[in-house]
């Protein structure tokens, strides 16, 4: 493609003649933007532009992004639960409207077992010891996900899924103080349960949840086919979370295995974006839009590698930037092996900083994260993440974190302001469509 340049000449104040390229006015980050009027030259009489069209620029595909690794401040590090030769797993949390007060579930087992309950009132600085639960949560099945709601008539509630089939809720009125048993939503199931929530802005008290299943689950008679099939499943309630609708089926592919939905809406408002796991790993995560609340969706795009991973979960920070941390797993890494992979956090706990308008262009973003270190493969991650109420990040996930022993949940507490600090000092990530690696 023809790359149109333009070559400024002009005559300074001490008669010399100076020649300034237009991509050097043109290029801040570089280092190079400077206003034409600053410069020495006499009346503007004495200026003049010369166009030239130049062909076959060598262009790097290459991009360049920050690479933070806080892996190794362990007093950063809280433990939320730990248990000699027990797997805990796959938490999921929800801020208190208190902005300290945080609720954490998460299952006695791999992405299975009994769901585990505790609570902290400090903004994760410290955690509870377990909170009794009714008795059927002990026969849960998958990973719980919870929710915050309120209906048409004001009244609020916090709800909470265990998938595979059927999808079954428990309910809280009392801001998690005590809990329902969990029963069934429908006659229908899923994987990793109502993964992320929408609410409509536009209609009181309705929500869209969106998840998805490979056959083995949406009906109570498994359906896999071969080769196997990936859905996406939204479902809606209209009645502020208590009952929700039939599933429909939003996409669906046997190429790319686009699963674990996680929602963010635009700054606007007006556009609502999800984040998606590529299962097949052959390419990087996936992005799909709406706008009109969750109807209607745009077909798959393909995201940059540095958002690419499993189990997205998004804030916005006080400055309008998105954090968002996620488990790091990536098309090259999965085919070399985690230790062979050029990706320095692959398998690891990892976070991405950037703005909305980035996710949209396909933009690698400002910064990536390695937050822990996981010490067996891409066993980590289903991250909860909370911007506490004076803007202090908290997330929190499991993780094999000490060789050789059984994982455990920690929660992570930093602030955007240190992360910015941290990088002025932090190593460089080349970028490129399937692959980075440190410079």
């Amino acid at each position: 493609m023809n790359k149109l340049w333009m070559q400024f000449w002009f005559l300074s104040n001490d008669e010399k003649c100076h020649f300034v390229p237009l991509h050097n006015f043109l290029n801040p980050q570089k280092g190079h933007f400077v206003s034409i009027i600053n410069l020495p030259m006499k009346p503007i009489f004495k200026f003049f532009i010369q166009l030239i069209f130049l062909t076959s620029l060598p262009k790097s595909s290459a991009q360049d992004v920050r690479f933070i690794d806080i892996s190794k401040d362990f007093e950063r590090q809280v433990i939320v639960d730990k248990e000699k030769d027990q797997y805990l797993g796959h938490p999921t949390t929800t801020l208190l409207k208190d902005g300290k007060t945080v609720l954490c579930v998460y299952p006695k087992g791999h992405g299975k077992g009994a769901i585990v309950y505790k609570k902290s009132s400090d903004g994760g600085k410290s955690w509870s010891d377990r909170i009794q639960t009714p008795n059927n949560w002990a026969s849960s099945k998958e990973v719980p996900t919870l929710f915050q709601v309120k209906d048409q008539n004001g009244k609020e509630r916090i709800i909470m899924f265990s998938g595979l089939y059927p999808i079954r809720m428990a309910t809280s009125e009392n801001n998690g103080i005590t809990w329902s048993e969990l029963s069934p939503i429908g006659d229908f199931g899923g994987i990793v349960a109502m993964g992320t929530m929408i609410e409509d802005l536009h209609n009181p008290g309705h929500y869209r949840a969106l998840f998805h299943d490979d056959g083995r689950f949406i009906t109570k008679e498994p359906k896999k086919q071969n080769p196997v099939i990936f859905t996406l499943w939204s479902s809606l309630s209209t009645d502020g979370g208590m009952t929700w609708g039939k599933p429909q089926n939003i996409y669906h592919s046997s190429s790319i295995h686009l699963c674990e939905p996680g929602a963010i809406r635009s700054p606007d408002k007006k556009q609502l974006a999800v984040l998606l796991r590529e299962n097949s790993r052959q390419k990087n995560s996936y992005l799909i839009l709406s706008k009109d609340e969750g109807k209607t969706w745009s077909k798959p795009k393909e995201l940059p590698i540095t958002l690419t991973g499993d189990r997205h979960t998004a804030k916005y920070l006080p400055d309008g930037r998105l954090f968002i941390s996620f488990r790091c797993k990536t098309a090259i890494g999965s085919k070399l092996g985690v230790d062979k992979s050029p990706v320095p956090h692959e398998g690891d706990w990892a976070a991405w900083i950037g703005t909305y308008k980035d996710i949209i262009k396909g933009n690698p973003g400002q910064y990536v994260i390695k937050i822990a270190d996981n010490k067996k493969g891409w066993d980590t991650t289903y991250p909860g993440v909370e911007l506490l109420s004076d803007g202090t990040i908290l997330t929190t996930t499991y993780g094999h974190w000490e060789t050789g022993e059984a994982p455990y949940i920690i929660s992570v507490r930093i602030k955007s302001q240190e992360i910015d600090e941290l990088a002025k000092e932090s190593k460089i990530l080349k970028v490129e469509k399937r692959s980075m690696r440190l410079k």
